[in-house]
């Protein structure tokens, strides 16, 4: 069965975004580009709630293509362009759509159904409201977090609302970046 990892930056105190959705903080360089680029390659699936989708929509399918593009820019855009795009929202209709389901009802069905499907991890981006309705549903297996040495105070929290405890077990995956981010991969312990 197919796992759903939730790749998420994320400050010291576990905010995802500032009170107004700011990632402003969020710190990124070539070194984690190209790590991250790797990982993610080797993904089909890409999971989105509707706000990151239409922001990754507006940028993706044509960043690869601009003079300007940075190597980042034009291998990501590529991998964007072919990946099938999962769209978690109430409001979207997939008319005109290419490559791209929505769901907006029956989430843990229509969830597990993708679960069931050949193909690699699916990759949750982003996406705190639907990040949040997936773990009220026990619906994400893997976290990738990237923490960013900064405290926020307040913000978007990545975990609310926990009902039951979630076990988690760390991969032997932990990086450190020059940057000061730090890499931390857990897999949800279900047993």
């Amino acid at each position: 069965m197919r796992k759903i990892i939730s790749f998420m930056h994320i400050s010291l105190d576990g905010f995802v975004a500032g009170l107004n959705g700011e990632m402003d903080w969020i710190k990124t360089n070539e070194e984690i580009f190209d790590y991250v680029g790797k990982r993610i390659s080797e993904g089909d699936t890409a999971l989105y709630g509707r706000i990151t989708y239409q922001m990754m929509e507006s940028y993706w399918p044509t960043a690869g293509d601009k003079p300007t593009a940075t190597k980042h820019d034009i291998e990501h855009s590529k991998w964007y362009k072919k990946v099938h795009k999962v769209v978690l929202s109430k409001t979207m209709k997939e008319t005109g759509l290419n490559n791209t389901t929505i769901i907006s009802n029956n989430l843990s069905d229509r969830i597990n159904e993708i679960k069931q499907q050949a193909g690699g991890d699916i990759l949750l981006f982003g996406s705190p409201t639907a990040t949040h309705s997936l773990i009220q549903q026990n619906l994400i297996d893997g976290y990738w977090l990237f923490v960013n040495p900064i405290i926020l105070g307040q913000g978007i929290p990545l975990f609310v609302d926990i009902k039951n405890k979630i076990k988690l077990k760390l991969l032997p995956t932990t990086r450190q970046f020059t940057c000061g981010v730090t890499e931390l991969n857990y897999i949800v312990d279900r047993q």
